[in-house]
């Protein structure tokens, strides 16, 4: 959802910025009893493309501002943090509220959307390491066909691929922090955009393996297997879906070709 903001006059108050929600609606994260929420809409439809955002932030007790509901993901309520469905009407704020500056907010967004996605990325491995601890325990109390699932040669070969496909996006992950520390952000972007496609779908494919070895139990509450993949497919899309990164990794090989 968009917001799209500009300069007007609010009666008796001086110059405001105004912000209004496209149909009133806009999902954002939000806490219960915070204060203020850093509201990101275009100020200048005519700046180049990376000018036209701003970063503001609105008092949540302003008026025409509705907190709707709470969202859940998957059925998973991540209360009291988490999304929320915030209506915004007609609603006022004092224009030296923008940070940093008109138009840039893609350029606070940036700053911080790299090491945000590497924070995701380093979280998702620990994880999948813990599903992976969970599998092995239970490969070996579960017994199937006449013995443990650890016995199994099918079970053998998919924790032998599972610990393989971990440690290689570990590796990954570590190689983008060295070079977020080193290079900085712009520069580490690459690895960052190819780390933040593989963790999740890694963590996908290992949870799952998890999640049938605990058979029933793997999809229930009874288990931290399903918080934990419905983490991590949340993650193909939070901070960037996995095309604009498979986008972004392409055309810096195609630059690298080139040069």
């Amino acid at each position: 959802m968009k917001l799209t903001v500009g300069t007007m006059h609010c009666t008796d108050m001086g110059t405001h910025i105004l912000s209004m929600g496209q149909n009133g609606g806009s999902v954002e994260p939000w806490t219960p009893g915070a204060k203020f929420s850093i509201v990101m809409g275009k100020t200048d439809l005519a700046a180049p493309k990376h000018k036209q955002q701003s970063m503001i932030l609105v008092d949540i007790n302003s008026p025409g501002i509705t907190v709707k509901r709470p969202l859940t993901v998957f059925g998973f309520d991540d209360a009291p943090h988490g999304h929320t469905e915030i209506i915004f009407e007609n609603v006022c704020v004092p224009a030296k509220n923008i940070l940093l500056g008109e138009g840039r907010g893609f350029e606070i967004a940036q700053g911080r959307l790299g090491p945000g996605r590497l924070h995701h990325c380093m979280r998702l491995i620990g994880a999948v390491d813990r599903g992976m601890q969970m599998m092995v325990q239970r490969a070996h109390q579960r017994k199937a066909f006449g013995k443990l699932i650890a016995q199994h040669g099918s079970f053998l070969s998919d924790v032998a691929r599972c610990r393989i496909d971990l440690e290689k996006t570990r590796l990954l992950v570590l190689e983008a922090a060295d070079q977020l520390d080193r290079l900085g952000n712009k520069k580490a972007r690459g690895t960052i955009a190819m780390t933040k496609v593989a963790a999740p779908n890694m963590a996908l494919k290992v949870l799952d393996t998890a999640m049938q070895v605990h058979g029933g139990a793997g999809l229930s509450v009874d288990t931290v297997l399903a918080w934990l993949w419905a983490t991590a497919r949340t993650l193909r899309i939070a901070d960037g879906p996995d095309e604009v990164h498979l986008g972004t990794i392409a055309k810096m090989e195609l630059q690298r070709a080139r040069l």
